[in-house]
């Protein structure tokens, strides 16, 4: 599965959001194409076939972006792979928001589903699907792929949206970073299942998505260490990030995108202490939204004076 565009075509743009499409999709839509020869009286109804697949893949992931866009989240591209989509979505780090992005790519799936299968019904009582066979054939099938991937899709199993979808209700009760361990040790399981059933069928493509399951999950469970580490973090009680409302860590995990160097940009007033470069925003190490320092509430307490902001810019990496 993809790490980004490299290797991708641009295919379209819609809503602000750039479609790319793998080299390698080319090459298996080629082998799926032809493996199929005999199903219809001509091949062009199998290409119509292996586009719809395209199709719904598509939807599923425009429906993550939206609904990423929909809770204040940010989203500018997906990239469609042989063995699915991916869209690059950045949801409010919100058990909320991240539920609601991941669950409205599979509840596409499921609007899709009474369509085809309204179109199905119709057709027959109509009578239309005696007249043309071949496209009877197509609507039918078009509704099984669709199926089988809202089933797929579906399975409890991190990072499958069913796997993010467990990973966001555990999050409401275990937290960030304890929810993600949880579902990246499931997928991990599940990876494994995955890769007895591709060794008992001999099936190369499930084997693939075994490795994929293993190597995002191993992924998720690093990322969840860390988040637990920053949890543990002494905090800046003085300041609160506007979003999430959480305090800064104390410490320099703020990098200058002038010189490069790490430095505590609340500590400093905004100013780097290498090369003095100064800066209108920063960004929240715990959501990754990014706003104007004077947004965040600074609660000034009997006795003290309160924090006079300088300038922020906004910081190019986080620790």
């Amino acid at each position: 599965m993809p790490t980004g565009r490299r290797g991708s075509i641009h295919l379209f743009r819609f809503s602000g959001i750039d479609v790319f499409l793998h080299w390698s999709w080319f090459l298996v839509a080629v082998y799926e194409i032809n493996s199929r020869k005999g199903t219809y009286s001509s091949i062009t109804w199998n290409i119509l076939e292996y586009l719809a697949l395209f199709f719904i893949v598509t939807l599923h992931e425009f429906g993550h972006a939206l609904a990423c866009r929909q809770v204040g989240g940010t989203t500018d591209h997906i990239v469609l792979w042989p063995l699915g989509g991916v869209a690059y979505v950045n949801p409010p780090q919100r058990p909320g928001a991240t539920l609601w992005s991941i669950a409205a790519g599979p509840l596409v799936n499921v609007a899709l589903f009474v369509i085809v299968e309204a179109i199905g019904i119709g057709g027959r009582v109509a009578g239309f699907w005696t007249a043309f066979p071949n496209l009877h054939e197509l609507v039918r099938t078009i509704a099984t792929i669709n199926f089988y991937l809202l089933i797929f899709n579906i399975l409890p199993i991190y990072p499958l949206d069913g796997g993010q979808i467990l990973r966001s209700l555990l999050w409401f009760v275990m937290g960030r970073a304890r929810s993600l361990m949880t579902a990246a040790i499931i997928g991990i399981l599940g990876a494994a299942g995955f890769i007895v059933l591709a060794m008992r069928a001999q099936d190369l493509w499930l084997g693939a998505i075994a490795l994929f399951v293993l190597m995002t999950s191993w992924g998720g469970l690093q990322q969840a260490r860390a988040l637990s580490q920053f949890a543990k973090l002494p905090r800046r009680e003085n300041f609160a990030c506007p979003v999430c409302k959480m305090s800064p860590p104390i410490g320099d995990f703020w990098r200058c995108s002038h010189c490069g160097q790490q430095f505590d940009t609340f500590l400093s007033g905004a100013v780097c202490p290498h090369c003095g470069t100064r800066f209108d925003q920063t960004r929240c190490l715990d959501c990754g939204n990014v706003r104007p320092i004077h947004e965040w509430s600074v609660p000034v307490i009997a006795g003290t004076q309160p924090f006079q902001a300088g300038l922020y810019r906004t910081h190019d990496n986080q620790g």
